[in-house]
């Protein structure tokens, strides 16, 4: 999108080959996505579902699936949605709700109350990288995640400790690999950063997920 404040609502999107089904562009802010399916042939490689490059982002009960990765921002919010059943291309990593640095000042990403299913075994359900950036400002609350290499990639890395990460009544599923995802529940979890939570997440059937413990 090239202009402020654009909603799309009860739409179906096919994403372009090799690019994406809706993106938000640098310098712009206040997309939002409603009621939205996006979704790829599984012939021809679409690369994101939502991509933003700028601002704030609201994603509202969208379905998301046949794609490389579901959705990655650095802030806004995603709520009610339902990313699965990514397609996977040779040489990608696949991950459904991504952020790969910081928000925007004054912003942060809240990601509540969607389910999240990746049904490879690389790379993540809900991905906090710190490619670009130091993750901070991030909640992620209440939502069923399964699948990937780690179902939660928390916000660790080597360019800083992560800051203000609320990680809070998430439910690990193991429909897709025993362990939650391939490898484990989650990783990268800065445990000393300042305003880190990790409180309430557990297996579907009550049992704790705790970080570095499957």
């Amino acid at each position: 999108m090239d202009a402020d404040n654009v909603t799309i609502r009860n739409t179906r999107v096919r994403g372009q080959r090799d690019y994406w089904g809706i993106l938000q562009r640098e310098g712009h802010s206040g997309l939002t996505v409603e009621d939205v399916e996006v979704f790829g042939n599984g012939k021809v490689r679409t690369q994101f579902g939502i991509l933003n490059q700028g601002r704030m982002i609201t994603i509202r009960r969208v379905d998301i699936h046949t794609i490389s990765n579901g959705i990655c921002t650095e802030q806004g919010v995603v709520e009610d949605s339902y990313l699965h059943d990514p397609k996977y291309y040779a040489g990608d990593h696949t991950d459904m709700i991504m952020s790969t640095s910081a928000p925007a000042k004054g912003t942060q990403l809240i990601i509540r109350r969607n389910t999240v299913i990746n049904t490879l075994d690389q790379t993540g359900a809900i991905a906090l990288f710190q490619d670009f950036g130091v993750i901070r400002d991030v909640t992620v609350e209440g939502n069923l995640l399964a699948g990937g290499g780690w179902a939660l990639y928390a916000g660790a890395g080597t360019k800083g400790t992560s800051s203000n990460v609320k990680v809070i009544g998430n439910v690990f599923s193991r429909q897709v690999w025993p362990k939650g995802g391939h490898a484990g529940p989650v990783a990268y979890w800065d445990h000393e950063g300042s305003g880190n939570v990790w409180q309430g997440n557990t297996w579907e059937d009550g049992g704790a997920v705790n970080p570095g413990k499957s």
